[in-house]
């Protein structure tokens, strides 16, 4: 699918590549989960790419299978490195900023990383895409809607966070303040924003580093250890598969009339984490016994949780005509067949390692 129209910015670089049929796009986080399944769709449809990531979260092994290819780029960097960004962001047509501090765990235990990540890197970004006024895409998170309780959630709807003292807010604080900076650049800069709001992405390629529930639950399901649920388990959340994540990415990337939006994207299937470890437990054949643990104790005195995410997908569809449809039972098997390919290749890789040494 090629765009309808040019990005909105008035360059000759980016009108010469959309006229040779393919855009140059800068992915930050590229490394990552999101980032290199979005980098090898880009390229499988003709794109051009180049990849920026400091590796905090991200991984080589996510995009060692499209370093062979002549339209990749990849430089293992920070945000933080100026001239670097300004290169390389004036030579893109299109910016992707996915490079954020991620999962619950590391918001808890390093606040200050959380902070100084999400708002410095994307005010760098905005500040080098302004000069030339390309079209810069923010990867913004459902956390942002925080204790709101009016389900499903709406792009309008009020963002209900919790006080300063619990640090849990932080990472929802620091990605509203991030909508609010790509915002402010449209409106009086005229630099071209989307802002994407993701509802829970999974999928191949996810690890459960930084306490991504989906992969934790298989991971443990496959080697029929506990499953650990943090608190009730009542609380919900709705799981979008990682193909229909980039295919709603590409498509408002590829609608002018998005710019300037703020857009949910995400599965309106919803679930309780209960019953995602026994769904997983079921799908995977698992002998796994299903153990609870305090919030206080997984994460700190007095964390607080969002008891339902389900985000209102009315605003994508009537932009892109696309909707997530990829159903739960699909996607758990898919992670699980990523986990046991992932092991099988682990234990060849063991066993020439045994016989090397032999």
């Amino acid at each position: 699918m090629r765009p309808r129209k040019p990005p909105p910015a008035d360059t000759t670089t980016i009108l010469k590549h959309f006229e040779e049929g393919f855009l140059r796009y800068l992915i930050t986080g590229g490394a990552g989960f999101i980032g290199s399944h979005l980098a090898e769709r880009l390229l499988d449809r003709g794109d051009h790419v180049v990849l920026l990531d400091n590796l905090s979260t991200g991984s080589v092994e996510n995009i060692r299978h499209l370093k062979s290819s002549p339209r990749l780029q990849y430089h293992l960097d920070n945000i933080e490195n100026r001239q670097l960004l300004a290169e390389l962001v004036d030579d893109a047509d299109v910016i992707v900023h996915l490079a954020a501090a991620v999962g619950v765990k590391l918001i808890v235990e390093s606040p200050v990383r959380t902070i100084e990540t999400n708002v410095n890197g994307t005010q760098r970004i905005l500040e080098a895409a302004c000069k030339k006024k390309k079209l810069v895409f923010t990867a913004s998170t459902s956390e942002v809607y925080g204790k709101n309780t009016n389900v499903p959630f709406r792009e309008d709807a009020d963002l209900v966070l919790g006080p300063t003292t619990k640090g849990r807010w932080s990472y929802a604080a620091s990605k509203a303040l991030d909508e609010f900076l790509a915002l402010s650049y449209w409106k009086e800069k005229k630099l071209p924003v989307i802002v994407v709001r993701l509802f829970n992405t999974v999928g191949p390629r996810q690890t459960g580093r930084y306490g991504m529930v989906l992969p934790n639950f298989v991971k443990s399901a496959l080697e029929n250890s506990a499953i650990t649920i943090y608190g009730s388990g009542k609380q919900s959340r709705c799981f979008c598969d990682v193909r229909d994540t980039i295919e709603g990415l590409i498509r408002l990337m590829d609608t002018e009339s998005a710019v300037g939006e703020v857009v949910n994207l995400g599965n309106t299937e919803e679930i309780t984490i209960e019953d995602l470890a026994h769904r997983v437990k079921e799908r995977t054949a698992s002998s796994s016994a299903i153990k609870y643990i305090p919030y206080d104790q997984a994460y700190e005195p007095g964390f607080e949780d969002m008891m339902r995410r389900v985000p209102s997908i009315e605003k994508l569809y009537a932009l892109t005509g696309f909707r997530p449809q990829t159903s739960l039972n699909e996607i758990i098997d898919r992670v699980a067949e990523h986990f046991r390919q992932k092991n099988l290749g682990l234990a060849d890789l063991s066993r020439v390692a045994t016989a090397n040494a032999d």
